[in-house]
């Protein structure tokens, strides 16, 4: 499967969700879908980005846009994730890395000196016909929801 590009209607697709229901990518047409994907849950950077998108959620409501995090973590994480940190948008849980693959984000990384496969840190920014307008790859937590804000709002 090809990785998605801008310009490109995202393809259906369903994860279990923190929500305890299984979400269907279809269920947010006619809103902003803003998906973050982050390599998991209760760690420093994600916690950081996922606690930016919290604080910016009105803003995202005002602007007819919903927020979704995405990674491999299992519901359990998740929910101890959401209770921490009283984060107000879904984790849906990507286990087998699929809907990662799909948005290209599911890629070989380095640490110490080791390789290992996993998330790379990425946001996507989809419009009300399912149309996929902008990415964001590699991302650096800081001033990055600000920026999504700012393309949400054109």
């Amino acid at each position: 499967m090809s990785q998605l590009e801008v310009g490109q209607k995202v393809p259906d697709f369903t994860l279990p969700s923190s929500s305890g229901e299984l979400v269907p990518l279809q269920q947010y047409l006619g809103k902003k879908l803003i998906i973050y994907f982050y390599p998991a849950d209760l760690t420093p950077s994600c916690t950081q980005e996922s606690c930016d998108f919290r604080d910016a959620n009105g803003a995202f409501d005002a602007l007819n846009a919903a927020v979704l995090g995405i990674s491999p973590n299992d519901l359990k994480s998740h929910h101890k994730f959401i209770a921490k940190y009283d984060l107000p948008f879904e984790l849906l849980s990507d286990p087998d890395h699929k809907v990662s693959e799909l948005f290209g984000v599911w890629q070989l990384k380095k640490l110490y000196g080791k390789e290992y496969m996993g998330v790379v840190r990425s946001t996507f920014l989809i419009d009300e016909q399912g149309i996929l307008v902008k990415e964001w790859r590699k991302v650096k937590v800081k001033n990055h929801v600000t920026e999504v804000l700012q393309a949400a709002e054109e």
